[in-house]
């Protein structure tokens, strides 16, 4: 993987999350409407509170981003993309889920499939050692 890829991405995926999250934490009711969800409005308050683990996803890549600027990151992004990896296919999984349980609405799907293949790529990347080849 190419080094400026590799930057693109960390920095890609961090702004997701952590813009995410901040509205989330912000507006809940804001953001979902950006992104064409719905929820209770009793719901909200516990929409925010999911907006911190969203930030701290985004930072943890921005964090990514950061160490792909140091001289030998290898090992360290390796933590952060298993560690969001984990995270991202937990969320994927569990989305799905409610949603094919008919719990939450169907448009909740797109969380659970960008979650999901974010979390399949970085696994991949990593079964393959795409961050190992990046540090030589």
């Amino acid at each position: 993987m190419r080094h400026r890829l590799l930057l693109t991405y960390q920095l890609l995926t961090g702004l997701s999350d952590t813009s995410t999250g901040i509205l989330l934490l912000a507006a809940p009711a804001l953001t979902l409407h950006l992104m064409r969800l719905e929820a209770p409005a009793a719901a909200l308050p516990y929409l925010s509170y999911i907006g911190a683990f969203v930030l701290s996803t985004g930072l943890a890549c921005f964090y990514g981003a950061l160490l792909i600027t140091s001289h030998r990151f290898t090992e360290k992004l390796e933590v952060v993309w298993l560690l969001t990896a984990l995270t991202r296919g937990i969320v994927a999984l569990f989305v799905l889920t409610q949603v094919a349980t008919g719990a939450l609405p169907a448009g909740w799907i797109t969380v659970a499939l960008s979650d999901g293949a974010l979390a399949v790529l970085q696994l991949i990347g990593l079964s393959r050692g795409w961050l190992s080849d990046e540090a030589r």
